[in-house]
């Protein structure tokens, strides 16, 4: 960075549906894993923050939930967290499966969620018109689509007018994302940086290791166990050995959910607990020593607390 190069720095929110890539691409613009990445879809419950740097500028990515239909408090309190980053943001990526878009138009292998996230990708249009808000369309996972067709789709698209230019890309590969990044860093206005330059997250350390915890969960039993559990860091202790001793909860809804996270001679919970340590003792450059308990709560999704712990707004 030269002298003549002023700092800028500003907030760009990553929007889209379910499944989108949403959590990869945030990850492949910071360079870093700031938000948990897993095959079940609405996976990101709350906006995570990554600090991605483009030159002299600062991008702070907010990483929001995937925006659907709401159905429960817990989707409503994600759905509203996902606009509320996006209002807030000086830059909005809409990020759209551009796979699903082609299966359902017929010219792939159509299945449910293919026209869920169609349909999601329809509401998130009409947000964007509602707000008066223009955003920055990135068609992802273009690996191995025909150029033709992925123009056509982004036509498509751009002729709803809430888009005022169009990126394509792949966030698992990287194909496309730097030209993204550069983007963002030209919209981000003057200003000092807001963290510093070697920082790539602002999520508080506590919760990123209950997020850790949660992507090994699903990673391990997501057929079995829908969107039934959430993990909570009860402990967090500095020893003096160096090494940090962390208890985490698992809370879920009823007891055969239970037996499934614990597994037969609690061979399931004790592979979520390796993994989650390994990782969290990379990411925290430190011998973790991690406790996991699993309880049922019924009714952990209806809680105040939960949801403040989140970041997410309980009355919705």
């Amino acid at each position: 960075m030269t002298s003549s190069s002023p700092t800028r720095a500003g907030f760009a929110a990553i929007i889209g549906a379910p499944n989108a890539g949403k959590s990869t691409l945030t990850n492949r613009l910071v360079g870093a894993k700031v938000s948990i990445v897993t095959r079940k879809v609405q996976t990101t419950r709350f906006p995570v923050r990554g600090v991605a740097m483009a030159g002299s500028s600062q991008i702070v990515l907010v990483d929001t939930p995937g925006i659907f239909t709401p159905r429960r408090r817990l989707d409503r309190a994600m759905v509203r967290s996902a606009w509320s980053g996006a209002e807030d943001a000086d830059a909005v990526v809409h990020l759209v499966d551009v796979q699903a878009q082609l299966a359902v138009s017929g010219e792939g292998k159509a299945e449910g969620a293919d026209k869920k996230a169609v349909q999601d990708v329809h509401t998130i249009i009409e947000g964007l018109k509602g707000a008066k808000r223009q955003a920055i369309l990135a068609l992802n996972k273009i690996d191995g689509v025909k150029r033709d067709r992925m123009l056509a789709v982004a036509q498509t698209l751009f002729d709803t007018g809430v888009y005022s230019e169009v990126f394509m890309i792949s966030a698992a590969t990287g194909a496309g994302v730097e030209d993204l990044r550069d983007k963002l860093a030209g919209l981000m206005p003057e200003g000092p940086w807001l963290y510093p330059e070697d920082q790539t997250a602002d999520l508080p350390v506590r919760l990123l290791a209950a997020e850790l915890t949660r992507e090994k969960l699903y990673l391990r039993v997501h057929e079995e166990l829908p969107y039934a559990a959430t993990v909570e860091t009860t402990a967090f202790e500095e020893r003096r050995d160096g090494s940090v001793r962390i208890e985490q909860t698992i809370f879920v809804e009823r007891d055969g959910q239970r037996a499934i996270i614990i597994g037969e001679n609690g061979q399931t919970l004790k592979w979520i607990g390796s993994a989650s340590r390994e990782e969290l003792s990379e990411l925290l450059d430190r011998k973790v020593h991690l406790f996991l308990h699993v309880k049922v709560r019924e009714n952990w999704a209806d809680e105040r607390d939960i949801y403040q712990g989140m970041g997410l707004d309980f009355d919705v």
